[in-house]
């Protein structure tokens, strides 16, 4: 008997020992989270009391414990610390949400096709629908604001949360509430998911009244198959020696930097494409990265509202440096540089780094480009009916 009173002593000494390591260790942790950051910068410390306390609450507290789903709540956490530098372009990608980039940029993915982005008020917004996709077919245009999404408001939405409701599985719906300029009211549009297939590059040929052999060419994006997709088609179009050149970047969300100074450089010779300017005004201008094949070629850029970032970095370049004309509506102003990182788990952050200017030093963020010529497409055109923009490009060109 006094040898088992012995061992259940023991035990419980043990017990005790284990719980109190457990504790100071856990002190230790969180007290050390706060020494590093006072060692890095001490006028910067943080004690991350409070974030475990509020973590402890929640999770003790909340009336239904079973929901709490510790993974998202990490998640929640970073993203909220990202977003509170106050930039929609700033964010942290869990791993669906990273998923969902790549597969945009990688050219394939399930959705509407739509292009998402922030207006000045920074509204979820319409940069542009992609062609021929379900947004498209159901008369969904750049500019729309997206008040709602499956009934969810999306005032506070970052990018990717919205990206992650508006796409899903193929055959699926989405019910959108879209509010446009000048209607008195949103208007609910419910949009079918299918799977989303974005060829970057396309061409065709059009001829002017003189007879003149004109290549009309689709940049849709500046993704990771457009430098490659764009050189395939060079080769045929200046096969058919073509006398002029319009470049259509009407609805183009823009992408990688890097792609649009690629294409920029097939029409200029030498010289600056665009500025980078860091969060210390340090500038450092991007140049033309080869000899183009088009130096000389009259040449036209189509833009509209929906025209964002890289396609204005391709537009603003042609403009300052005298190469084209731009022909369109007022370019979207998204005037800032991200760069993206992939982090463990499968998630990654977007953290912009940089504004862009033009060579000019124009900084269009919020404002846009202007045309030189300015062209409207009518409220009631539809695509069976001539396209003013490409119109007019060719009677320039003529």
């Amino acid at each position: 008997m006094k040898i088992k009173n012995f061992f259940e002593k023991i035990n419980l000494w043990t017990l005790l020992i284990i719980l109190l390591m457990f504790v100071l260790g856990w002190q230790l942790g969180h007290r050390e989270y706060s020494l590093s950051l006072r060692n890095d910068k001490p006028k910067n410390s943080i004690d991350f009391k409070l974030f475990w306390q509020t973590w402890n609450l929640l999770s003790l507290k909340y009336i239904n414990n079973k929901s709490i789903d510790p993974q998202k709540l990490y998640y929640g956490a970073i993203q909220g610390m990202v977003a509170a530098v106050g930039d929609p372009y700033t964010v942290f990608l869990p791993p669906e949400a990273q998923k969902s980039t790549k597969e945009q940029l990688g050219g394939a993915f399930n959705g509407v096709g739509i292009q998402l982005g922030y207006n000045k008020d920074k509204r979820l917004v319409v940069i542009a629908p992609l062609k021929d996709t379900p947004a498209d077919k159901a008369g969904v245009k750049a500019g729309d604001l997206i008040i709602e999404i499956n009934a969810k408001d999306t005032a506070n939405l970052s990018l990717p949360e919205a990206v992650s409701l508006i796409r899903g599985q193929k055959g699926t719906s989405v019910k959108l509430a879209l509010y446009r300029e000048n209607e008195s009211k949103p208007r609910d549009v419910t949009l079918v998911r299918d799977t989303i297939v974005v060829k970057t590059v396309e061409y065709s040929l059009k001829t002017t009244k003189s007879g003149k052999n004109i290549a009309l060419i689709r940049v849709s994006s500046f993704g990771e198959k457009t430098k490659s997709e764009w050189d395939a088609i060079i080769t045929e179009i200046l096969a058919q020696n073509p006398q002029g050149i319009i470049i259509d970047v009407r609805n183009n969300p823009g992408g990688f930097l890097d792609a649009s100074v690629y294409l920029a450089s097939e029409f200029l010779n030498g010289g600056k494409v665009v500025m980078q300017e860091d969060g210390q005004g340090t500038k450092q201008d991007l140049q033309v990265t080869r000899t183009g094949q088009m130096l000389t070629i009259p040449l036209v850029i189509l833009i509209n509202k929906g025209s964002a970032s890289a396609s204005e970095i391709l537009a603003g370049a042609i403009q300052d440096r005298k190469r084209g004309t731009l022909i369109g509506d007022q370019s979207f102003g998204k005037g800032t540089i991200q760069s993206s990182e992939d982090l463990p788990e499968n998630t990654g952050i977007h953290i912009t780094t940089a504004k862009w200017l033009t060579p000019l030093g124009r900084w269009i963020h919020d404002v846009g480009l202007t045309p030189d010529m300015k062209v409207e497409i009518p409220t009631d055109w539809t695509p069976a009916k001539p396209d003013p923009q490409v119109e007019k490009a060719l009677e320039i060109l003529n």
